[in-house]
């Protein structure tokens, strides 16, 4: 038998995960309406755009299309125009680089976190390359 590397450990977590992303997407669908169409994709394909006053801060999310780097599926949210970097997860949860271990469900959400997390501290622009 192989012995155990840090490289097989990873590639057997990423494939444990995959297999659970996979089964969320099958139980998501299996509650999809007769249409095949769930509530969520019937009215938007993604999380809806937002622009809000939080905690003195100006915080904005919408749809983004074309180039550039974002791993938030097409999603841009902004801190007092200083665009924070999110991710939508396999799981449909969001992270930011402000808070990366702190999964939450919406982009709002990850915004506001970001400001309580700042604590009245600029954004600083994210080079993402």
């Amino acid at each position: 038998m192989p012995e155990l590397t840090r490289r097989r450990a990873l590639g057997a977590a990423a494939a444990l995960a995959t297999a659970a992303g996979a089964q969320a997407l099958t139980a998501s669908s299996a509650s999809a309406s007769p249409t095949g169409t769930t509530a969520d994709e019937h009215h938007h394909d993604g999380p809806e755009a937002f622009d809000e006053v939080f905690r003195g801060r100006r915080i904005e999310g919408r749809p983004v299309t074309g180039g550039g780097h974002h791993h938030g599926g097409g999603y841009a949210v902004f801190i007092d125009g200083v665009e924070l970097h999110v991710m939508s997860n396999a799981d449909g949860s969001w992270i930011s680089v402000v808070s990366h271990y702190d999964p939450v469900p919406t982009p709002r959400a990850a915004a506001r976190a970001a400001v309580v997390e700042l604590q009245g501290a600029p954004l600083v622009p994210f080079a993402a390359n």
